[in-house]
């Protein structure tokens, strides 16, 4: 994993912080409460990686928008579009690999550094227990690798791409591929709701952190289907 992930690193042009508008890191940011297992502890070798990209917008619609306690939908923290849900390993067959440890828990400085990527101290650990335990020793060494493959991308204009007529999956999948040429369609997945409206980015990778295939689920509706973006930015 090391030795892809340095050659992934050499090829970078410099960190850029994608899709986070006028962030800033809250100087009392407090810590979260260790997470609970929502599931059972699932051991498995790790076949390949997705990097789920939520659209922050269709996140804090409603309720969301307003809750004090919400940095990444409250203004106190900035302005974002796409954002890093989390970094998933997946095993070849069966479930994926989950719940491998709940400690050792992330540290403030963890969390300062990479909030204008996840803009959710608790989500945070909560990928890093979850998901980032099967593959990594440490919080710091998860989020290292994910940030890694965070700041390689280019993300599109969802909200420019939205104000055009007609737009569609695979319109947004065009986009992907227009600002990061070395992908190919078959590895961008999006995740939508039963109303079409743009929930996630699944971008599929393989062992050596390469882009590769998604799945049928992971990959989501099909080009031709409708694309509804809220905006809200």
């Amino acid at each position: 994993m090391r030795a892809a992930l340095a050659l992934i690193a050499l090829a970078l042009p410099a960190p850029a912080l994608a899709q986070a508008y006028q962030c800033r890191v809250p100087q009392n940011l407090a810590m979260p409460r260790p997470v609970q297992p929502d599931g059972k502890t699932v051991r498995a070798p790790v076949s390949g990686y997705t990097l789920a990209v939520s659209w922050s917008p269709e996140f804090c619609r409603g309720k969301n928008a307003s809750d004090p306690d919400n940095l990444q939908c409250n203004g106190s923290a900035g302005r974002f579009g796409f954002v890093l849900h989390g970094l998933w390993p997946e095993a070849a067959k069966g479930p994926a690999p989950q719940w491998c440890a709940l400690s050792p828990r992330p540290s403030m400085e963890d969390f300062k550094a990479n909030l204008c990527m996840t803009p959710v101290p608790w989500l945070m650990e909560h990928e890093w227990a979850k998901h980032g335990s099967c593959m990594a020793t440490n919080p710091k060494a998860y989020f290292k690798v994910a940030a890694i493959l965070w700041n390689s991308l280019r993300l599109p204009d969802a909200d420019k791409l939205s104000r055009q007529p007609g737009v569609t999956m695979g319109d947004l999948r065009q986009a992907f591929l227009a600002a990061n040429p070395g992908w190919r369609e078959s590895s961008i997945g999006i995740l939508a709701s039963n109303g079409g409206w743009l929930r996630e980015l699944r971008l599929c990778y393989g062992k050596d952190f390469k882009p590769a295939a998604c799945d049928r689920r992971s990959f989501g509706p099909k080009n031709d289907m409708p694309l509804k973006v809220w905006r809200g930015l």
